[in-house]
């Protein structure tokens, strides 16, 4: 197979720093093993005025980084033109890997300049609450920038990619996420700092967001009687109204980290009682992969995406209904020793049809123009 010359942006950095999402997780999975497969990967990290990653290499992969504005939005679109600008004239890359339809705008000046360009398209981001008025606009018109510019748009769940061939009359390739997790390293201090004890605890990770459903999440569990914790590993990307809303409602018993990344956030996922993650959109969820590969009882909501995850093997509650959280959570109260039988199989799901080795394997011959994976 030929050696490719890659670059790639749309996440905000390799590896994973304050404000990391799905794209990140992605990025750290991905091009490190397409760099073990003999190509080269050049990665374009961001840099805030108050968080970066101060390197030039990770794993293989070139890293880049450029500065970017602490904006929602224009962040993403500052840092995309300039590494546009720098693949076009310092002639970086043939092919270019971009995360996040919004970007779509920038396969336009690289074809033309003779690129291979493939998206990554995680959901139908015009229907996310984060989003303004412009911003949702913005959104719709990239779709169909995103259905006809780019070689190609790869999707990581069936239901984004179906809506998308149903409205554009085009077949597009899928490709979803792998699920594996390296294994844990022993560690207490986690569990000390944060005063914690194993399997006395529930779990959420992630951005605090509105998509995220956690204004139903802390009410849900506190109506549930729960003597157990709930601990939230994560926190607003960008300075947010309603990250305080959160913390406003929520009693001693929420544990409110920050951002956590790498073997911490893997022993607390492990030694968790269960995870809940309550979207009201989502993509393909790493995180729900994730947790299923590691074996842990999931409670998720009854959005599509999270359907094809889990299928039959984690509990799920009505989207946007805290009184249905309440119950499920009191449900894994009562019924934990089938919510360990569920997880068993989830695992089992998650390691056969899900894998970070073989997620490597079509993105390189996707790149390559070998066959198109459908």
């Amino acid at each position: 197979m030929k050696k490719l010359r890659i670059a790639a942006f749309g996440f905000r950095t390799l590896p994973p720093a304050k404000g990391a999402a799905g794209a990140d997780k992605f990025a750290m999975e991905l091009f490190p093993r397409l760099v073990q497969r003999g190509h080269t990967v050049t990665a374009y990290n961001r840099r805030y005025p108050d968080v970066h990653q101060d390197i030039t290499e990770y794993k293989g992969v070139r890293i880049k980084t450029f500065k970017t504005v602490n904006r929602k939005g224009f962040d993403t679109l500052l840092h995309s033109l300039k590494c546009t600008c720098h693949i076009i004239f310092r002639n970086t890359a043939d092919v270019v890997h971009i995360q996040n339809g919004g970007n779509s705008i920038w396969a336009l000046p690289l074809r033309l300049f003779g690129k291979k360009v493939f998206i990554s398209q995680d959901g139908v981001d015009w229907k996310r609450d984060k989003w303004p008025w412009y911003g949702k606009l913005y959104l719709r018109i990239s779709t169909y920038i995103s259905a006809y510019f780019p070689s190609d748009i790869i999707f990581d769940n069936v239901i984004a990619r179906r809506y998308f061939e149903e409205r554009f009359k085009k077949k597009f390739a899928f490709i979803p996420f792998g699920s594996e997790v390296a294994p844990v390293v022993p560690g207490e201090e986690v569990f000390t700092r944060f005063g914690l004890e194993k399997d006395s605890y529930y779990l959420f990770v992630g951005r605090f967001i509105p998509d995220k459903g956690l204004h139903y999440l802390i009410p849900a569990f506190e109506k549930s009687g729960s003597r157990r914790k709930l601990v939230m590993i994560g926190g607003s990307p960008n300075p947010s109204s309603y990250e305080n809303e959160l913390y406003a409602m929520a009693s001693d018993k929420v544990v409110f980290t920050g951002f956590l990344y790498g073997d911490d956030v893997t022993r607390l996922m492990k030694n968790c009682y269960c995870y809940i993650q309550p979207s009201d959109v989502e993509g393909l969820s790493p995180v729900i992969l994730s947790v299923m590969g590691l074996g842990v009882p999931l409670i998720v909501s009854d959005i599509e995406e999270n359907i094809y995850a889990v299928q039959d093997t984690a509990i799920t509650f009505s989207k946007a209904d805290t009184n249905s959280l309440t119950e499920k959570i009191r449900y894994a109260e009562q019924h934990h020793p089938h919510m360990k039988e569920l997880a068993v199989k989830a695992q089992n799901r998650a390691l056969t049809e899900f894998n970070w080795d073989n997620v490597a394997e079509q993105h390189e011959q996707i790149f390559s123009g070998i066959k198109q994976v459908r």
